[in-house]
């Protein structure tokens, strides 16, 4: 009876050592990375808190001496998504070098700062640009991948915004609104609005941006 009580123990013991590990989502991060950030969000609606791992490389030869004269880490950043479920993680997709580094140059101003969110099942990447505006770039999860179905930005100088810019993947429009406001000191900005088609045959792969810093929404 206690050998048989010992062996029950023994296989407990095993299967939630097993299932603890499974479940730990630094153990997705490939070696030579090391994790920059964590974002929980449900991507497929099933009340489950999925995973998303910023991640960051850490060679020595991306270490660079900057114009200040000081050492900076320029290692890339990449992204690998983790859908939850009843007892672990799985990993649906990544891309481990598509974001520039957090000490890039931004010249006389600051370089954009990159976030992420999760909003209504959609991954969020956003860069802000303080007060020259930001930039989004929203992907759905379908057809087993995350495609970019949507981008938006906002051209400001200041408190005034001088431009919008609004792309929808999925219905091929495009919407630019103008401020023709001259003397506008922010909140009082009037827009023309200018709507147009745009042409694309396919969504674009997450996993498929090399450099999301060669992403030109200007082509659209």
């Amino acid at each position: 009876m206690k050998k048989y009580l010992s062996l029950l123990l023994f296989i407990f013991f095993v299967k939630f050592t097993c299932q603890a590990q499974t479940n730990r989502v630094e153990d997705f991060i490939p070696q030579g990375y090391i994790l920059y950030e964590k974002v929980f969000g449900d991507f497929n609606k099933d009340n489950q808190e999925d995973c998303i791992l910023i991640i960051k490389g850490t060679s020595k030869d991306n270490f660079e001496i900057n114009r200040f004269d000081e050492v900076v880490d320029r290692n890339r950043r990449g992204i690998i998504i983790l859908f939850k479920n009843e007892s672990d993680y799985q990993k649906v997709t990544g891309n481990l070098s598509c974001f520039s580094s957090e000490n890039e140059d931004g010249g006389v101003y600051y370089a954009p700062e990159l976030s992420f969110d999760v909003k209504k099942g959609n991954l969020i990447i956003h860069y802000s640009h303080g007060r020259y505006g930001f930039w989004n770039y929203t992907f759905r999860y379908q057809d087993s991948k995350f495609k970019l179905i949507g981008y938006d930005s906002s051209s400001n100088f200041g408190p005034v915004v001088n431009s919008e810019t609004s792309i929808n993947f999925l219905t091929k429009k495009k919407l630019v609104r103008e401020n023709i406001n001259e003397n506008a000191e922010g909140g009082d900005e009037v827009f023309k609005e200018t709507w147009s088609k745009i042409k694309i045959d396919k969504l674009l792969n997450l996993s498929e941006i090399k450099n999301f810093d060669d992403l030109d929404m200007y082509n659209y």
